[in-house]
């Protein structure tokens, strides 16, 4: 699969639940429709909270999760 083309990063690396999904929620609120925002995050926790609020939140669309070297990157589109 090809890594999504981010229109814009957020960077909540440092924090813990529920901060990652908080900020997150606000950052998508701020973009337009088809745009797929990239979030970058140290908390282990933040894959399956960030899986869960998307799968909960209709008008969001997670298309992909990385994890390595400690960090948990996620790539979600605003419908």
């Amino acid at each position: 699969m090809t890594t999504p083309d981010p229109t814009e990063t957020l960077d909540v690396t440092g924090e813990n639940c529920p901060m990652p999904v908080v900020k997150t929620k606000q950052a998508i609120e701020g973009l337009e429709s088809g745009a797929v925002l990239e979030v970058l995050a140290t908390d282990a926790g933040s894959m399956s909270d960030l899986q869960g609020w998307a799968e909960a939140t209709p008008g969001v669309e997670l298309l992909e999760q990385v994890e390595g070297d400690g960090r948990y990157t996620h790539y979600v589109r605003k419908a």
